[in-house]
């Protein structure tokens, strides 16, 4: 009856199983996902897809607040106590205990502006690891490149500021020297 409906049944079968076993071999615990570090919440590279109202041409990293959730138990009255003319309770009241979880804080997006990946080049990524170095955040060579050491610093000086990135913010680039503070107009 499957041929007779799905006619190409016979031929995928042979597909479908060496699709099931390759997807068993994914699951080798010498390289399990939960051997490996979490990633960091948010972006790990600059984007220009920013908050809604972003203006056009600028660039946006992102870190995630989670919900705060509370788990609350609470006595219910299910049937009150039945009291006699006299004013003696004939029966106790019962109570159902209840559990349910109450989000404290919402979700929230924590968005942040960010030099372009295009102002990023390795000059300027050098000048980063000198401000780093000079404000002895950084040790070790001057590469030009945002390794693993740089995006570390970085992360460590930007959550002194209350942002907990590594992705570098232009707020943190202005503070180090590195990209100019707009000038307001004066009136």
């Amino acid at each position: 009856m499957t041929q007779a409906i799905f006619p190409f049944a016979r031929a995928l079968r042979f597909p479908l199983m060496l699709l099931a076993v390759a997807g068993l071999a994914g699951c080798d615990p010498a390289t399990s996902p939960a051997d490996q570090d979490p990633p960091e919440p948010g972006v790990l590279e600059a984007t220009r897809n920013g908050p809604p109202g972003a203006a056009e041409g600028t660039c946006w990293g992102k870190t995630v607040s989670p919900a705060v959730i509370e788990r609350i138990t609470e006595q219910v009255q299910i049937r009150p106590a039945q009291v006699n003319p006299d004013g003696t309770i004939a029966k106790p009241p019962v109570y159902r205990t209840e559990d349910k979880q109450v989000i404290v804080t919402p979700r929230r997006d924590n968005w942040f502006e960010t030099p372009c990946p295009d102002a990023l080049s390795p000059e300027f990524i050098a000048s980063l690891q000198r401000a780093l170095q000079a404000r002895n955040r950084l040790a070790g060579p001057i590469t030009g490149t945002f390794d693993p050491p740089t995006r570390e610093a970085v992360a460590r000086l930007q959550k002194q500021n209350g942002l907990n990135s590594s992705v570098l913010s232009l707020e943190t680039a202005r503070g180090l020297g590195l990209i100019a503070v707009p000038r307001t107009a004066l009136e």
